[in-house]
Order: C-alpha cells, then structure tokens, then sequence
C-alpha cells in the first residue's frame, strides 16, 4: 500500500531544496530574489495560506515583502499598489491573495500584474504562451503536479489522461501541460453526461472539482494514477480531497492522499517559479 501513496511532502521537500540551492547561487552572484504577496481582507484561511508562503519564502532565502490591506480597499487602491511592485527590482514575483473582496475586479487585478513578475500563472500572456507551447509562468499546482508525476517516474507518453475540472487555475492549464507530454487527454466538468464511462477510461485521473469524495472506484480502472487535487473541509473538521481515498485506493497503482498531496507541491512550484523569475531579471542585467 505504501508503495501506491504518492508523498507531496517529500517531494516538495526535494523542490524547496533545490529552490533553495539556485536562490544561494543567485545571491553569491549579488541578487536576492524577492516574492511580494497581497492580501486584502482579514479572511482566516487567505490569512493562513499567506503566512505560510512568507515562512516558506524567509526559509528559502528569499525576499519577503507581504502587503496587508483592509477589505474596503478599492480596486485603484490596489492596482496602485500592483503598479508600484512591478517597477520596485527587488521584488520578481507578485501574488495576490484569492478571492478578493467583491468590489474588486479579479481579472483585472491578475491582467495588472507584470507577465514577467506573474509568478501564479495566472495572466492572460502566460495562459496564451501556455497555449501555444512556448516559455512562460504556469499556474503552480498543475505545474507541481507534473513534477510528482516525473519524480514518480509515470510515463505519460500515448497514455489517456482525464482531467475533471475546467477551471484556469488548474484544470485548464492541466490539460495543456499533460497534452505537452503527449498523453491523450479528455475534460470532463459538471455537464459531463455518465462521467464514469469518461473517467473509467483514464491511465492518469486527475480530479479538480472541489467536491468531497465524489470520484468513487466506480469512476477509477484499475491500474491508474489518480492525482486528488481537491482540499475539502468535512464535517468531521478535517480535510478531504475530490476522491473516496479509501475506496479508490485498492484500484489505483499510485495515488495523492489528502492532505500531504498536491498541497505541499503548490507552494514548492511558486518559490521555483520567483527563482525562475529572478534568474531570467539576473540575465538581462548581465
């Protein structure tokens, strides 16, 4: 059973390590490569996912600069501040809390940030370089996910790849990265009619939807990768994922448990992506 459990954390761990090696580089080479993050609002959880990333961003050696601002903030209040980090040198990635109060504009607030600063993938010229297969900032959990599946040593070659989820943060770019890796690959969402026939079909199974336990064994073939992209908070106060674990567990040659998935990957690929952004800044001063 252990041999079937695909552990995030090791995983991220080896990342991070990595991430913390290039930063040590970076910085003997006089630069220091810097991660603000915003957040507007006092939400718990958004508070929560911000301390961590600042922990894990001193940890690494980075520059840490978070930008607290009150939710009655107003969208030219933040899109000043956006401004102002995308022409300061010291800092090579940018993020902004999700989701933001409703006065807000998200899609604006995401087109605002610099693409070569755009750490989280988010904007609209990485989502097309994505698209196009070019170079550019991918969205860090279907990123990260790419990178289990490498270190897990799953060879997606001429291999049917479902992805359930069509959202831009990652089912969208998901399909495109394990298109890029060319595995054959169908979306499924909620519209999708008689989705265990889709599902049933997959080698990898990928499941983004946000709904607890809702991919059972009926849904998985045997002898697949399912990845559980899904952090659902139960009624028993703990966190879920998209799939039935246990259920599906017996079925599955490898499988992301929940927590200690995905999870950890996410805010692995977003220090490797400032890296990534402070080494490409690095270049073009040299």
């Amino acid at each position: 059973m252990e041999g079937k459990i695909i552990d995030g954390k090791e995983i991220s761990r080896q990342v991070k390590e990595e991430v913390k090696q290039g930063v040590e580089r970076l910085k003997a080479e006089g630069m220091t490569p810097g991660l603000a993050v915003i957040l507007v609002g006092d939400d718990p959880a958004s508070s929560a996912y911000v301390g961590s990333k600042e922990r894990t961003t001193n940890a690494l050696g980075m520059h840490s600069e978070v930008i607290r601002m009150d939710k009655d903030t107003s969208e030219s209040a933040l899109l000043e501040e956006i401004r102002r980090l995308n022409g300061d040198p010291a800092i090579h990635g940018i993020l902004v809390q999700l989701p933001l109060p409703e006065q807000i504009d998200e899609q604006r607030v995401i087109a605002a940030i610099h693409p070569d600063k755009d750490v989280d993938g988010f904007h609209p010229q990485n989502a097309g370089r994505l698209m196009a297969g070019m170079d550019g900032f991918v969205p860090c959990t279907p990123l990260g996910i790419m990178v289990m599946l490498e270190r897990t040593g799953v060879d997606l070659n001429g291999k049917h790849a479902v992805v359930v989820g069509r959202s831009n943060i990652v089912g969208k770019p998901m399909s495109m990265l394990l298109l890029q890796a060319n595995a054959t690959v169908t979306i499924c969402h909620s519209r999708t009619e008689d989705l265990p026939s889709m599902t049933r079909q997959a080698d990898v199974l990928v499941a983004a939807v946000g709904l607890e336990g809702m991919i059972g064994p009926e849904h998985v073939k045997d002898g697949a990768v399912v990845i559980d992209v899904g952090i659902n908070r139960g009624e028993d106060g703990k966190l879920h994922g998209d799939v039935d674990f246990e259920r599906v567990l017996p079925a599955a040659s490898a499988i992301t448990p929940v927590p200690g998935g995905v999870g950890p990957m996410t805010i692995a690929m977003l220090m490797s992506n400032t890296l990534k952004s402070a080494e490409r800044a690095h270049r073009a001063t040299r």
